[in-house]
């Protein structure tokens, strides 16, 4: 259920947080980053699941019994925010028990 590229790159921003601080440019990077791939993750690709789901549903009934092909676009592309919510979640929990426990 969680988004697994949100739980990586926010886990590596809380690593270097903790390694190096919030004021460091390293940090800074590392969140920007994890910024773009939660937006991605919870917009960009789950409109285009969405947008897929329509065309299939307008090919299908536009040529019933006469296919233009036999793949159908595939429509699960994003995650829902509850998703990417809980991959920031553990992403934040991993990371900081492993600093807990490892160092």
């Amino acid at each position: 259920m969680p988004s697994s590229h949100t739980s990586l790159v926010v886990g590596l921003a809380t690593s270097v947080a903790v390694q190096h601080g919030l004021g460091s440019s390293l940090f800074v990077m590392c969140l920007a980053f994890a910024l773009i791939v939660m937006y991605d993750a919870a917009g960009v690709r789950r409109h285009a699941g969405k947008q897929a789901e329509v065309l299939n549903a307008l090919v299908e009934d536009y040529f019933q019994g006469h296919p233009v092909s036999e793949q159908e676009l595939k429509e699960v592309l994003g995650h829902t925010p509850l998703q990417v919510a809980m991959g920031a979640l553990l992403g934040v929990v991993t990371a900081l028990a492993y600093h807990v426990k490892c160092v």
